[in-house]
């Protein structure tokens, strides 16, 4: 993965002197420093030479260095966009993986706070600005017939998902650059053929690590998981999702695949696109 370049705007000290000190310019300041030099190269006298105050000054707006790492957070947090009225709450959703995505490339360093810092506080004292993601969702699928607890349950896992995407793209794959060979390039030769025979295997597909088709085919399976194991909303078919005939009515079965004490026929839940059969269904429910 190629990571963006370096910014270095940020000053030591800068003609800010004449201007107010907001907090929004103080957590932009912030975000410029740990965007260049990492959240260990940010601290109050840093930041106030940066902005060329004293830094008493600075906890007007940001008490301690954990809020102020909080306000990072929400200030990122602020950039990424859920259209809650959208009707096709699977497109949006996918919409804001990738916008997820793009903010975790532009901002690598914050990453870490994103996932962090709202474990580190209770749910009703977190910003605001760090929680309309969340409300944003709920309303994006509770609209769409999903019940609160589905769709904080959707809601969770594709952040659970999204969270592990990004820290796993970030993370540095090439342990020698200048190897054309890619076993060497990833360092995978050190490990014994003998106990990893497969992942030595892969040094190919490791090499050329795609973020953006990785993400995009994370969501096929988080998606079409979701669709086969919660209901859809409303009694709707989930977009894009073909209904099949086998669906309607499998003998003998039950929801889950399992058979039934009566064989009369019920409806089942859609199947996905491509099966053809009774077999088909139960094999699609068992690996589920």
């Amino acid at each position: 993965m190629t990571r963006p370049p370096a910014d270095h705007t940020v000053q030591e000290a800068g003609p800010r002197r004449d201007g107010k000190i907001t907090r929004d310019l103080v957590l932009t300041t912030a975000l410029e420093i740990i965007d260049r030099d990492g959240v260990d190269g940010l601290s109050m006298r840093r930041l106030a030479r940066a902005l060329d105050r004293d830094p008493m000054i600075l906890y007007r707006h940001a008490p301690s260095k954990a809020a102020l790492l909080d306000g990072v957070a929400e200030t990122v947090l602020a950039q990424l966009r859920v259209d809650p009225t959208d009707t096709d709450w699977v497109g949006q959703l996918r919409a804001v993986a990738r916008d997820y995505r793009a903010l975790a490339l532009t901002h690598p360093h914050v990453v870490p706070l994103l996932v962090t810092r709202p474990l580190a506080t209770p749910l009703a004292l977190r910003p605001p600005g760090t929680m309309r993601p969340l409300e944003d969702i709920l309303a994006l699928l509770t609209r769409a017939g999903f019940s609160g607890p589905d769709a904080l349950h959707i809601y969770r896992a594709l952040f659970g998902f999204l969270h592990g995407h990004v820290f796993n793209e970030l993370q540095e794959l090439v342990d020698n650059p200048d190897e054309t060979d890619d076993l060497l390039r990833l360092g995978l030769h050190r490990l014994p053929i003998g106990e990893f025979p497969l992942l030595r295997s892969l040094a190919s597909v490791l090499a050329v690590y795609d973020g953006a088709a990785e993400l995009e085919r994370g969501l096929d399976i988080l998606l079409t998981g979701l669709a086969s194991t919660l209901p859809p909303p409303d009694g709707a078919q989930f977009p894009g999702q073909a209904v099949h005939p086998a669906s309607r009515a499998a003998p003998g079965l039950d929801t889950k695949g399992v058979r039934r004490a009566e064989a009369s026929p019920e409806p089942t839940e859609d199947l996905p696109a491509g099966a053809t059969s009774e077999n088909d269904f139960m094999g699609y429910r068992s690996s589920v």
